[in-house]
């Protein structure tokens, strides 16, 4: 990778009428204020990269669970799954990553397998660090249905000046591991169910990032170390 690659990423398309805006607003402020333009221009670089969308190296192997967001572990504890996936009242481990709005917002499919179920429901725009956000809060959630046949939930929460969920995935539709499904703006939290007897390899306060860093293993084979660039 140069050096210019290590500080440029490539940018979601999201971010494109974001960024235009910021630029256009630096403009106006530099026209003003020369000091107040510059604050603009740190703000424009700031969108840029929290649209930032760069490759990642998603481990591969049977059974390896990844971080679907980048962040840091917020809660991990047992809580019941949205009731619109139809996983059942039973508590399972739950584990949240919290993203800032330095973290870049892109979400990847923790594993690999078939979206059965995907709801979408609004709410509240409370702090999504806070564990009554996964209740109370606008979320998108997705049940991935495994070949094995156990389920995995994963939930999108918009967060505290968060407005916004995206996705581009649809029920039905089969989804690789670390392979990118939805986006949040701006500061959110992604919540991931684990089937019943599964342990996160994680810990409260860990960084994590979205589509490489392991969060458990489904079943006793050890990960893999190859790699596939997504």
């Amino acid at each position: 990778m140069t050096m210019l690659g290590t500080f440029l990423k490539p940018m979601h398309p999201e971010g494109y009428k974001f960024v235009a805006i910021f630029a256009a607003i630096s403009l106006v402020l530099f026209w003003l204020w020369e000091p107040l333009g510059w604050i603009g221009v740190g703000l424009t670089v700031w969108c840029y990269y929290f649209f930032r969308d760069p490759k990642r190296a998603v481990p591969q192997g049977a059974g390896i669970l990844v971080s679907p967001a980048d962040g840091v572990i917020s809660l991990i504890e047992r809580a019941v799954p949205p009731p619109e996936l139809g996983m059942g009242p039973e508590a399972l481990m739950r584990v949240s990553v919290f993203m800032n709005v330095f973290n870049c917002h892109v979400n990847r499919a923790p594993i690999a397998g078939t979206i059965g179920a995907m709801s979408y429901r609004p709410g509240k725009f409370l702090n999504a660090s806070l564990d009554k956000a996964s209740v109370d809060n606008e979320r998108n959630s997705l049940r991935l249905d495994l070949p094995d046949g156990r389920q995995i939930a994963v939930v999108q929460i918009a967060g505290l000046v968060a407005r916004r969920i995206m996705w581009w995935v649809a029920e039905g539709q089969g989804i690789r591991t670390g392979e990118r499904f939805g986006l949040i703006r701006f500061g959110s939290r992604v919540d991931v169910y684990l089937p019943e007897g599964v342990t996160p390899q994680v810990a409260i306060g860990q960084t994590m990032v979205a589509g490489e860093t392991v969060l458990a293993v489904l079943g006793r084979d050890l990960p893999q170390t190859v790699s596939r660039i997504e």
